[in-house]
């Protein structure tokens, strides 16, 4: 009972429980202006979310997006931005794709060397992020963000130009046959074992969070840096490997999409639905937190497949789904900004 009574007192002083209520006010006031009930709106996006075959494309959308989190958090927990991926995901796609199409083997050997191949090239990719700030004192904040333009000029280039399937109009490589595709897991729906894929990984990182040495150093990392190192903790290794961990989830997501759901590379179709940056804002709102940004990832799927069905049904634009988002990161932001300010001012 004291605990029970414990959970409900530390849910209702939560930061985050606040945010959300405070961005979904706003998201009202908001509507309200627009000239449209609120309530309604709100009941469209919850049953465009979780009502009959809405779930199944739900959790679809969250495959990507909670494994976007993941590549934020990962490296947030200990103190680390990853803002490269964009492109990490598009080279883990690009390769996945590659190896599905050409590597001369049986259906179910490409498809599992695709994935690997994916995860090791995008993994090798951030942590050559982390070697610049390691080796050259590059910020990791700014090397991550600035290596994904190249990545987004070279993939670009090799799905409009060599790779491209002259057979259609679109910048794309060419469809990957039925025997190197992801298998449907729920039939009947959008969800793969893509799925399960995601679930391996989610698995690993939170038992090395909370169980593993490094998760351990990690978390000592993020909360104070000098002490670590003081405690024997190589950070420079560290952020490699963290780095490297980072970006392979990147490339395994990438992965996911184009062996599970395109079936082919094309050119911006990764990047389109912003998953990098809806899982940076899951991070973000768990502060690193890994079952905290799973949790998060899915709240944020959610809302992004009900603000489909709301468009649909009282025509307000479900950009207000991205709207409400921001608004309950930028309330999280304040409210731990606030938090450390001086109660006597300057």
């Amino acid at each position: 009972m004291t605990a029970a009574v414990g959970l409900l007192r530390t849910t209702a002083t939560s930061p985050v429980l606040w945010a959300i209520l405070g961005g979904f006010l706003i998201g009202a006031l908001i509507t309200l202006a627009a000239g449209h009930d609120p309530v309604s709106v709100y009941w469209e996006i919850l049953q465009g979310a979780v009502a009959g075959p809405n779930l199944a494309e739900s959790i679809a959308r969250a495959v990507p997006l909670v494994g976007m989190a993941l590549v934020a958090a990962i490296p947030l927990r200990g103190g680390m931005v990853n803002l490269g991926g964009d492109g990490q995901l598009l080279l883990g796609g690009l390769v996945a794709a590659l190896v599905a199409l050409y590597l001369p083997a049986p259906g179910l050997v490409r498809l599992t060397v695709a994935i690997l191949a994916a995860m090791a090239v995008s993994g090798a990719y951030a942590a050559l992020a982390a070697w610049g700030e390691v080796r050259f004192g590059v910020p990791l904040l700014i090397s991550t963000l600035l290596l994904s333009y190249p990545a987004k000029g070279v993939t670009s280039y090799l799905a409009r130009f060599p790779l491209r399937d002259p057979s259609t109009g679109m910048p794309e490589t060419f469809r990957i046959d039925e025997a190197a595709r992801l298998p449907v897991l729920v039939p009947g729906t959008p969800i793969t074992w893509g799925l399960v894929l995601l679930v391996l990984v989610i698995a690993a990182v939170v038992f090395t969070d909370r169980r593993g040495t490094a998760g351990y150093e990690l978390r000592l990392r993020g909360l104070n840096s000098r002490f670590a190192a003081y405690g024997g903790v190589d950070l420079g290794r560290q952020t490699v490997r963290v780095l490297f961990a980072s970006g392979a989830v990147a490339g395994l997501v990438g992965a996911i999409l184009v062996l599970g759901d395109q079936f082919r590379f094309t050119d911006g179709a990764l990047l389109s639905p912003a998953y990098t940056w809806s899982g940076l804002m899951a991070a973000l709102l768990a502060m690193g937190e890994p079952v905290g940004a799973i949790c998060a990832g899915l709240f944020f799927a959610a809302l992004q497949t009900g603000g489909f069905a709301m468009e649909r049904a009282t025509e307000v634009p479900r950009v207000l789904t991205l709207v409400l988002q921001a608004v309950i990161i930028l309330l999280l932001a304040m409210r731990h900004g606030l938090r450390r300010q001086p109660s006597g001012g300057r």
